[in-house]
């Protein structure tokens, strides 16, 4: 599931991930806010919020992900993915080759952090 976070303004989006993301949280929710954000600022910051109930995506959701970085690569400043493992650490590293924007993990306890670091750049 993924909501809309009620920080999300102008160009930046903050959204929270919950339990399982699928192919419509991509396709109903983060494509239409993303491409409504770029139309009118041309690039954006965001942030991703994985709460304490994410348990990943399914397949479909894994492609969808894969398909939107390629598309929309050019159309990040900033990153932040907050939450999460360590395993985020080398799953953001790799994620930032494939967006021109600069991405950053940060623990669930950094939300502020990841929030002021989306706006700085």
């Amino acid at each position: 599931m993924l909501y809309i976070l009620p920080e999300t303004a102008g160009d930046i989006m903050v959204l929270q991930a919950s339990e399982k993301l699928t192919t419509a949280d991509y396709q109903e929710i983060f494509l239409p806010l993303l491409e409504e954000k770029v139309a009118a600022h041309g690039r954006v910051r965001c942030l991703i919020y994985l709460d304490h109930e994410f348990k990943g995506w399914e397949i479909g959701a894994m492609w969808e992900d894969t398909k939107l970085g390629i598309h929309h690569s050019n159309d990040f400043i900033r990153l932040a993915v907050v939450g999460g493992g360590t395993w985020l650490d080398w799953a953001v590293k790799i994620g930032e080759a494939f967006i021109d924007g600069e991405a950053q993990h940060f623990s669930e306890s950094q939300f502020l952090q990841a929030l002021h670091w989306i706006d700085a750049g």
